[in-house]
């Protein structure tokens, strides 16, 4: 969410890492080392601007890279295989991507997509362009997609609404995310103006309105299990991205809402993004005095265990928990102010991926971002290339 931004705008200043954040070095000796395979680009290449935002059991990678034409697209990467997901519509100048840890066992994919249509909002910028997911130049309307089995299908805002944006699918073909209505409502920072509901899409392709925590306006869906289990956020409207629109994290279970509360007391920035067969959750969350995001720390939450935060790497900042998998090893990435690392939790330790990465096959790139997980432990992300390309990558275990 809102969060991608932050880290640039940290980036760009150059915020140092305070000393209160300073922690334990990790214990490298008790992870695997990773053999780093590189994701080819739809130009035909290993092309800048190729991310892998999702991994499922069965290796299927989906996540974005740049079309001959130079506009990001959705793509899949399977059995060797680069699939462009393609877009919503005709016009030259659409965009599309996998935006979320979005995994099942069939091969379903979900994400979000540039429309033909213009938004009657005046381009706006929605979350899919707001939250630095999709270029929007032209104003374009943003729905959320589900691509099975060979077809991308458009899944429709709420009533009232012009824009959606899907996060994730069960096996059971049940997609989330979330959906303008109809409410033009002052507590939308403009350009935003309408409120957004979390949805659940059956596969009627219809939209279904999940309850908010009382008195809350606004909220999103970011992940769903094959239990029919939903993790979510639950504020205002806000930027529509983050911040107060986060308000709670929730966990919506059997008909019922679970308030999922940060125990820092911080009412913003609370984000699930990655829930297990277990109902086990990976996300980030705000911390006092930190309105706009600045030091965000990543977390894990289950019904047992309770909340747990995960530390930072020495001399970072923020954090995100980006993947989790049913092992309780979770994925993410963080920053020092200055440059991005991606880590792996588990067991209670964290350790920097890149200094895991065994280098004999010759890859000679930075691993930047790690963004989901899969049960065997093979993660995807985004990686630097010697030449400064960012590319797609998987990095399997290979043992310690």
């Amino acid at each position: 969410m809102r969060q991608i931004i932050t880290f640039a705008i940290a980036a760009a200043l150059g915020v140092a890492a305070p000393a209160a954040f300073a922690r334990p070095a990790p214990h490298p000796a008790s992870f695997p080392h990773y053999r780093v395979t590189v994701l080819p680009a739809l130009d035909g290449g290993v092309a800048a601007n190729t991310r892998g935002k999702s991994i499922n059991d069965l290796g299927l990678v989906a996540g974005y890279s740049n079309a001959a034409n130079g506009q990001r697209h959705a793509t899949a990467w399977v059995l060797g295989r680069i699939i462009d997901l393609g877009t919503l519509g005709h016009a030259p100048d659409l965009a599309s991507a996998v935006a979320w840890p979005s995994k099942n066992l069939l091969g379903m994919v979900s994400g979000i997509s540039l429309v033909d249509a213009p938004d009657p909002g005046g381009g706006q910028g929605w979350s899919c362009a707001a939250g630095g997911f999709l270029a929007n130049p032209g104003g374009h309307a943003c729905h959320g997609f589900l691509w099975a089995f060979g077809r991308m299908h458009d899944l429709a805002p709420l009533p009232g609404g012009h824009n959606s944006f899907a996060t994730g699918t069960n096996s059971w073909g049940q997609t989330v995310g979330w959906a303008e209505n109809g409410v033009i409502d002052a507590a939308c920072l403009a350009p935003q103006v309408r409120q957004f509901r979390p949805v659940v899409w059956g596969l009627d392709h219809r939209p279904r309105a999940l309850p908010l925590v009382e008195g809350d306006t606004s909220g999103s869906a970011t992940a769903i299990n094959d239990r029919g289990q939903i993790a979510g956020i639950s504020g205002i409207c806000d930027q529509a991205v983050g911040r107060s629109s986060a308000r709670h994290a929730v966990l919506w279970d059997g008909g019922h809402l679970v308030r999922i509360d940060n125990p820092s007391g911080a009412p913003y920035w609370n984000t699930p993004m990655a829930l297990t067969e277990r109902g086990e959750v990976a996300g980030f969350a705000g911390v006092p005095d930190d309105f706009d995001g600045n030091f965000t720390r990543a977390f894990t939450w289950s019904r047992s265990r309770g909340w747990t935060w995960i530390d930072f790497l020495p001399g970072d900042v923020a954090a995100i928990g980006t993947g989790i998998n049913l092992r309780g090893e979770v994925v993410g990435y963080s920053n020092d102010g200055t440059n991005f690392h991606p880590w792996i939790w588990r067991n209670g330790q964290l350790a920097n991926l890149d200094d895991l990465v065994d280098r004999s096959n010759g890859f000679d790139g930075t691993l930047t971002l790690a963004d989901d997980i899969n049960d065997a432990g093979v993660v995807t992300g985004r990686a630097t290339a010697a030449d400064g390309s960012r590319i797609a990558f998987i990095a399997t275990p290979t043992g310690h």
